[in-house]
């Protein structure tokens, strides 16, 4: 299907993960697709529900100036799960001269390749999404029916053939999607909790394009399942007592010369993957507010869950943070597992990659890896607290060395705020608690 009479969108990706932009007429996308558009830099600072704040940091430094969309360089992306079939124009924003404006998630993971091309090292990454297929009833999620047998979905069935047969039209349209978008899907699998499915992304060597997949992605699932009557939720834990959703990253290096720097023909790997783990196990506590980026991520990390919950690595070994996939050498890799499938693709890979090189080059070393389940070993949890976490991405010369000043202030004043919200809120279960007992 052609582009002609089709509406039209643009959008950017703001801090959270959402897109946010505006729909047009199809007589202006020259304009638009010339750079001709421009938006508020604050929306990149939206709270989760789509409001501006007093304390956003970048509308009380610029009084709320507008600056340039940019397209990305993607084809418009075909929107088909929409009553009239719509065209979305990916952007991101730029300052006045053309620079990258260092408060977008993707001009930071932009930097941040930079960083390795100046060096001649180019990041392979692959991102893993888990999520949620829900009915939502009085507001809560309840297990999906069966569109085959119209029974709910409501046990843990991981690896179930019969889950994924029995929605075989909504996989079939989601694989259809991606192709139109150009979204390079690998295998799709049913999770561990009910109606929870992983779709994984292709290996690329081209991060932007890793991340932006992944956003459009999330997108895509959202509106087909729309189209099939139900919804999804990439939620860290849309179910108090079932397994959260993940979104895992997988990471190699590849040297000036074309070779896996993570690859020295030994089943351990090489000494710069070394460091590489190193570097990322050293800057998880201070980057946990990106991993875990809402108040709901904190419920996910729980003990025998294979969240992880200590900043350790281990080989082939799912309850540590970092895995070290097995596998021929020249696939050598590793594996992030402490984000939660409610954090934003960009900063995600930009965090994890600035870590990594950091690891890299100051030499640290990982310690020794982990045996057996990590819960039952010597290491100490790592602190899963949201105020915590705003408070230390705030003041971490570690997350300083990874982001951008602007982007630190838009982050954590957008989070504070959500933050102090969430604590005036008060909710229906203290209510049935407290009122008459206290």
């Amino acid at each position: 299907m052609g582009t002609e009479n089709r509406t039209y969108e643009y959008a950017v990706c703001d801090l959270n993960g959402v897109m946010r932009g505006k729909r047009f007429p199809p007589s202006m996308l020259p304009k638009i697709l010339s750079g001709g558009a421009r938006m508020p830099a604050s929306v990149l600072a939206c709270d989760i529900w789509g409001e501006d704040y007093a304390s956003n940091e970048f509308l009380a430094k610029t009084g709320d100036g507008d600056i340039f969309c940019i397209p990305t360089g993607r084809p418009p992306l075909h929107v088909d799960w929409l009553a009239v079939p719509a065209c979305l124009v990916p952007m991101w924003l730029a300052n006045d001269d053309g620079s990258p404006f260092a408060g977008d998630p993707r001009c930071e993971l932009e930097l941040m390749c930079r960083r390795y091309k100046e060096l001649e090292f180019k990041p392979v990454t692959a991102l893993e999404l888990e999520f949620y297929l829900v009915d939502v009833i009085a507001g809560r999620p309840s297990p999906i029916r069966s569109p085959v047998s119209r029974q709910r979905m409501d046990r843990d069935r991981i690896l179930s053939l019969d889950d994924i047969e029995h929605l075989e039209a909504f996989f079939d349209d989601i694989y259809s999607a991606c192709e139109k978008q150009g979204i390079p899907v690998d295998a799709a699998s049913s999770e561990n909790g009910p109606g929870q499915f992983e779709i994984n992304l292709h290996h690329t060597d081209d991060p932007l394009k890793a991340a932006d997949d992944a956003v459009f992605l999330k997108r895509l699932v959202r509106g087909v399942a729309r189209r099939h009557g139900f919804a999804a939720t990439f939620m860290a834990k849309p179910y108090g007592n079932r397994s959260g959703s993940s979104m895992h990253t997988h990471f190699s290096l590849i040297g000036a010369e074309g070779g896996n720097l993570f690859d020295d023909g030994t089943d351990s790997g090489s000494e710069m993957l070394g460091h590489a783990v190193g570097g990322v196990l050293q800057s998880m506590q201070d980057c946990m507010l990106v991993h875990a980026p809402h108040l709901n991520s904190y419920r996910r990390p729980q003990p025998n869950s294979l969240a992880p919950r200590q900043a350790c690595w281990g080989y082939e070994n799912r309850t540590v943070a970092v895995r070290i996939p097995g596998g021929p050498g020249t696939a050598r890799r590793l594996e992030f597992r402490m984000s939660g499938a409610d954090a934003n693709p960009y900063l995600v890979l930009t965090a994890l990659l600035g870590a990594a090189l950091a690891g890299i080059e100051a030499k640290s070393e990982p310690g020794p890896p982990t045996s057996g389940v990590s819960y039952d070993g010597d290491t100490p949890d790592l602190d899963f607290n949201w105020e915590r976490a705003i408070a230390d991405f705030a003041r971490s010369k570690t997350v300083a060395g990874i982001f951008s000043a602007d982007m630190i202030d838009m982050f954590t004043s957008c989070k504070q705020y959500e933050a102090d919200r969430f604590r005036r809120s008060i909710s229906g279960f203290e209510y049935d608690t407290y009122l008459e007992t206290a």
